[in-house]
């Protein structure tokens, strides 16, 4: 079943069905078109995921996200600041990455969800 609340489409490959991660990319760009390019995954990720390859945060999960901090990437990019240093990066396990971003940019669905934070 799709994971957007109020959608009964099912789905095999879990998550959002096709018809709601299409809509999702007509509103926010596909990943490439809000910047996270070549550059992106061949320099800022791995050099993030080398420094901190356990989770920063809950210290318990390893790295599987790159996540800019302490400034969005968006805030780096309009300071004239390089977006692909590692060293404005932080490596976050998936549960925590989501918790974070959910504080950083509400609105989404794990608003309504705890963060791993060790638990």
């Amino acid at each position: 079943m799709c994971s957007r609340p109020g959608c009964g489409e099912f789905t095999d490959q879990g998550g959002r069905c096709d018809g709601c991660r299409s809509e999702a990319e007509q509103r926010r760009g596909t990943a490439r078109q809000r910047g996270y390019d070549r550059e992106h995954e061949q320099r800022f990720r791995p050099g993030v995921l080398a420094k901190n390859p356990t989770c920063v945060l809950c210290g318990q999960r390893p790295s599987v996200h790159a996540d800019h901090h302490p400034l969005s990437r968006r805030e780096l990019v309009q300071q004239g600041l390089d977006p692909h240093d590692p060293r404005r990066g932080r490596g976050l396990c998936g549960p925590c990455h989501s918790s974070e971003t959910a504080k950083a940019q509400p609105g989404g669905w794990h608003q309504r969800q705890e963060g791993c934070r060790g638990e």
